[in-house]
């Protein structure tokens, strides 16, 4: 990683302090313990840290978007609780989740303080900015709930297609990295028209980070990905992978792959592999890295309409996300 990008990872120090001492003396501690806990999982801060760098980008000064940094991360952490709930997860980062450790009331009722605190710190700026900043933040919100509803719809149902795959990442994963950079970008002093670049070129790259995601999840390394291989595989996840091996496999091994989604697996390695071959002998590798080339240089392509800006950060920022190996 080039070095000038230890910039972006002070940001997320800067933010990982705030979040520290964020909640300390707060009562009831049965509120505001299962949120501090959350926020202890760690994470890698990068909306929060790109909020802040697209402030300095304009203004030269990062400090004026910590406060909605702060409310961006809350955010994050808050549909992260309630998935764990929807999706009965029992590990967070290596650690039971909220609902595990206390219950599912107590992560219901802590997500929904989490929200009202995010809403303090991203209304925590020059009051002119606060219609535009809450436009932006509440647009992305209902966004991510939209992309959380299809990915439980996309569970039971029986077609799905890939503009319809990437529609659910770009609501549910897409949007709110988007939303960072363009809320940083307004904070920070920037036109309209300079936001919507930096929000466009955030959108594509949140989209090939999502299939690089999908990549790593089946073709990566397990020992540096740090989790289980072929994760979406045993989950039945209908990614980028299985659909365009469905519409480029033989009918036979289509069918074999239906079959593989379908029903009960009693054997999850056998599963993984067999399916791993499917994928393998439908090509869908490669396809899967021409589509994530695609977002990530339509991502690039809007940064250079961004004149007198100094970008570099950000186009080194993007080819770190698209080669990482976890």
């Amino acid at each position: 990683m080039p070095t000038h990008l230890t910039e972006i990872s002070n940001y997320a120090a800067q933010v990982d302090d705030k979040l520290n001492s964020l909640l300390q003396s707060r009562t009831p501690t049965g509120l505001y313990e299962p949120i501090s806990y959350t926020l202890s999982l760690g994470g890698k801060r990068l909306r929060p840290a790109l909020c802040m760098l697209a402030s300095r980008l304009f203004c030269g000064d990062a400090s004026h978007a910590l406060n909605p940094a702060i409310g961006i991360e809350l955010f994050h952490n808050f549909t992260l609780l309630h998935d764990d709930i929807m999706d009965n997860s029992p590990i967070r980062r290596g650690q039971p989740t909220v609902f595990v450790k206390w219950n599912i009331n107590t992560g219901i009722l802590s997500g929904d303080a989490m929200i009202v605190i995010a809403y303090e710190h991203l209304i925590n700026i020059e009051p002119t900015l606060i219609p535009q900043v809450l436009t932006a933040f509440n647009k992305t919100a209902l966004e991510v709930c939209e992309g959380q509803q299809l990915d439980l719809d996309f569970e039971v149902l029986d077609s799905v297609s890939i503009p319809d795959y990437i529609h659910m990442v770009t609501l549910k994963t897409a949007v709110l990295l988007a939303a960072s950079l363009k809320i940083g970008a307004l904070v920070g002093g920037a036109a309209i028209e300079q936001a919507e670049h930096l929000y466009e070129y955030g959108l594509n790259l949140g989209i090939a980070f999502q299939l690089q995601d999908d990549i790593l999840d089946v073709f990566g390394e397990p020992d540096k990905v740090g989790k289980q291989a072929g994760g979406d595989i045993i989950a039945n996840k209908k990614t980028f992978l299985y659909l365009k091996s469905l519409e480029l496999a033989s009918i036979e091994n289509r069918e074999e792959l239906i079959d593989w989604y379908s029903g009960p697996t009693y054997d999850v390695a056998e599963k993984v592999s067999k399916v791993k071959a499917l994928f393998e002998s439908a090509n869908v590798l490669y396809h899967a890295e021409a589509e994530k080339t695609m977002y990530y240089n339509n991502a690039l392509q809007h940064l250079t309409a961004l004149d007198n800006i100094e970008t570099s950060i950000l186009k080194d920022f993007a080819e770190a996300l698209m080669k990482r190996e976890v």
